[in-house]
């Protein structure tokens, strides 16, 4: 089970979904996305291709079989929807250009997409 994500003095969270996780680099995981009005916050089942995709901007930590990803809100560059029929995916680009994608399936992203690109 999860542990309950850690909000510092001031932190709030905005809204929060299960979805899958694309790194810049490719693969695919499943876990919890939690925005905040300061980071976007996923929690993933994590393979070791995970490790080499997080950039110096972001922290990741080593929970037990989880991995966090924490992208803070000042490095986020906009954000995109792209939506098919079975995929609704929120494209976030950051300041160094990478693209970190997150694919809530036939579910809606409008949510995730709104308070990730709200400062």
């Amino acid at each position: 089970m999860p542990a309950k994500l850690a909000l510092e003095p001031g932190e709030s969270i905005l809204h929060e979904q299960i979805l899958m996780y694309c790194p810049p680099e490719g693969g695919k995981l499943n876990g919890k996305l939690s925005v905040t009005n300061t980071r976007v916050h996923y929690e993933a089942k994590y393979d070791a291709s995970l490790l080499g995709t997080l950039k110096s901007t972001m922290v990741f930590t080593w929970g037990g079989d989880a991995g966090y990803l924490d992208i803070p809100k000042s490095e986020i560059a906009g954000v995109t929807v792209e939506k098919k029929l079975l995929s609704k995916k929120a494209i976030v680009t950051l300041n160094d250009g990478s693209k970190h994608i997150f694919d809530a399936g036939a579910l809606g992203i409008d949510k995730a997409a709104e308070t990730i690109q709200a400062k």
